[in-house]
């Protein structure tokens, strides 16, 4: 959970630096935002004003993202609703002995606890040889003196180690800074330079350093960890570290709170704000910025998703738990509307008859009756619901029968009754489970109903096409077996027989299928015709106009038969060679259009927070119609270009 925090508040920083380049400075004039803060329908903004201003709170006025704000400032002086931490990272190394150094950062320390504002959690960090937290962040002043009063210095100093301790104790919410004093350079830290300013940056902690008789050159690690955290470095000696120390807490005291209620539909995590706050003097304090919005972590901050407890306390299920609740209630409700659906037989079709008697194997019924085994009795909850839906596809001839065809060329076992209760039960397992996934989310669970729905057709293309495409590989073979068996003296009918015994599938079970619509009727032509229209094979079509035309003129149908197989081998080869060809191309039109998708959901599986703004902001989703129209496109192009008719 830190880890992902981590990842989307650097993402927000280096955004708000890349604009800040080319657009505002961090701190506009005089003033400076400290710390914005959302309460789920308001927001908080913490102003830092500059020493000796005396400002006009009733005369505020701010901006978000250039609209108006209802603003209202107050003083921070008695107390803020904004969480305030401050850290005191003291060294406590031996080099402090010198001159009293060491008594004059006791007295700062204790100058500074006094001038503080009450609400401000301070925590003190100390680092020598080890890096010690000697006060957890609080409003008792009397404990932090006694830590004060009771510091004792070793050898070594651990300064990038002390920052990093400092940082995490800060915490993650609310306004966090750091006060560090030092009189030295780093010695001995596991830590790098590069490992504290990342720290910072990562948190989005404020730094201010002090260092205690230093000179220019020795400030100089100093500035990029100050840099870092948006803050200064100041040089103080013994005499006056007192008074750096007060006109830090003062500074504290000094902000000024500026509340209002946020714009409708504004749910940004980055914004730019601009505060302006009138002063005695004339000239009106101005903070501008471009600032990470975070959540607020004190009263009246947006509810937590909603949990469900038992009176004890010692189960708490997560809010998804309600969502789950609400699909499994959905499906109970569908179950009963279907229970209540009275079952009504409908008479088998001529087309049902036809495909019992073509597919049914003898030898396994035999075995069946020999074994003894009985017939599986139905199941009375499924036939009510075949027979609901069979009812819904008799009132919708239109569907009904290109259902049929579509699972007459994939081969499929189903009926259209029973496959719609399959594509209806598809949709529903996919809005649970896209709830499930996220913990309740609306937009998710229907996205996954989409996929619910868009899923069984294309498993339906792809098994016809993968059927046909067996079927045409196989289809010169079968030519030439059957002008084989009418060179021998063979009907017609006889050799679609020896197909049916002898060829491959699935023509096999396709000829036998022809061999009773013949014994029922309906002519061979006809028959082979239903064949091509099934499978939509543009070779086998002309191998019947073929057969019809020598059924009614005459001529050699073995040879003639033997050409269109001839034929039909060269045009595979013509394919297969073009299909090598065009093999890159395709490959790279597939690589080029998953890859936006698979990376979107990388991103929603692993660091979701980064997704956010493009389904929470209008200009999200205005990117997103774009990206997925110019996708369409693309992926449209790429197909008819790599696709070549042969």
């Amino acid at each position: 959970m830190r880890g992902q925090h981590m990842i989307r508040r650097g993402a927000a920083l280096l955004a708000a630096l890349l604009v800040a380049l080319v657009a505002t400075p961090a701190y506009a004039e005089d003033g400076g935002i400290a710390h914005v803060e959302s309460t789920g329908d308001g927001i908080r903004i913490l102003v830092d004003v500059p020493a000796g201003n005396q400002v006009d709170l009733s005369g505020v006025t701010a901006t978000l993202d250039g609209e108006a704000l209802d603003a209202a400032a107050s003083s921070t002086s008695s107390g803020s609703a904004v969480k305030r931490t401050t850290v005191l990272v003291i060294d406590t190394s031996n080099s402090m002995r010198k001159q009293g150094r060491f008594e004059a950062a006791q007295q700062a320390a204790s100058t500074y606890l006094d001038a503080v504002p009450d609400d401000v959690e301070v925590g003190i960090v100390t680092f020598d040889s080890t890096v010690d937290v000697a006060l957890e962040p609080t409003t008792d002043r009397a404990a932090a003196r006694t830590v004060i009063d009771g510091l004792e210095l070793q050898r070594n100093t651990l300064l990038y180690d002390g920052i990093i301790a400092a940082t995490e104790l800060a915490g993650d919410s609310g306004q966090r800074s750091l006060l560090l004093l030092s009189d030295g350079a780093d010695a001995g830290s596991a830590a790098a330079l590069e490992d504290a300013t990342a720290a910072i940056k990562d948190a989005g902690t404020r730094v201010h350093i002090v260092g205690l008789d230093l000179a220019e050159d020795q400030l100089t690690p100093l500035r990029p960890i100050a840099e870092a955290g948006k803050g200064d470095v100041i040089t103080s000696s013994g005499t006056a570290l007192a008074a750096a120390f007060a006109e830090q807490a003062e500074a504290l005291a000094d902000q000024v709170l500026v509340t209002a209620p946020l714009p409708s539909g504004f749910s940004a995590d980055v914004a730019t704000i601009e505060v302006t706050l009138p002063t005695t003097g004339g000239t009106p304090v101005v903070a501008r910025s471009l600032a990470t919005i975070e959540a607020a972590s004190t009263p009246g901050a947006a509810a937590p998703l909603p949990t469900i407890a038992d009176e004890e306390g010692g189960f708490t299920a997560p809010g998804w738990l309600l969502w789950v609740g609400v699909g499994v209630f959905a499906v109970g409700m569908l179950s009963v509307a279907v229970l209540l659906v009275p079952p009504k037989p409908a008479p088998m079709s001529i087309a049902d008859r036809v495909t019992a008697y073509s597919t049914r194997v003898t030898g396994v019924e035999e075995l069946a009756r020999k074994s003894g085994s009985a017939k599986p009795q139905a199941d009375p909850v499924l036939d009510q619901a075949k027979a609901a839906a069979a009812e819904i596809l008799q009132r919708n001839s239109a569907l009904n029968d290109r259902m049929t065809r579509r699972l007459g060329a994939a081969g499929s076992e189903f009926k259209p009754s029973e496959w719609l209760l399959l594509h209806v039960g598809s949709v529903l397992v996919g809005g649970v489970v896209g709830l499930l996934l996220g913990q309740g989310s609306i937009v998710l669970g229907l996205v996954f109903m989409l996929v619910g729905f868009v899923l069984p057709p294309f498993y339906l293309r792809y098994m016809a096409g993968r059927r046909r495409r067996a079927f045409d590989a196989a289809l010169p073979e079968v030519l030439q077996l059957l002008s084989g068996a009418l060179s021998a003296g063979l009907s017609l009918a006889q050799a679609v027989d020896t197909v049916v015994r002898e060829g491959p599938e699935p023509i096999a079970s396709e000829f036998k299928r022809v061999l009773v619509e013949a014994r029922i009727g309906i002519s061979i032509e006809d028959a082979f015709e239903g064949v091509a229209h099934r499978f939509g094979s543009k070779d086998f079509g002309w191998a019947v106009m073929a057969i019809r035309i020598q059924r009614q003129v005459g001529g050699n149908l073995a040879e003639l038969l033997t050409t269109v197989a001839s034929t039909m081998r060269e045009r595979q080869y013509l394919r297969r060679h073009v299909r090598a060809l065009s093999a890159e191309g395709r490959l790279s039109a597939v690589i080029l259009c998953a890859l936006p998708i698979v990376f979107a959901l990388f991103l929603f599986f692993t660091n979701r927070e980064f997704l956010h703004p493009l389904v929470a902001d209008i200009r999200g989703w205005i990117l997103l119609g774009f990206g997925i129209t110019w996708m369409l496109i693309g992926t449209f192009t790429m197909s008819r270009m790599v696709k070549v008719e042969a």
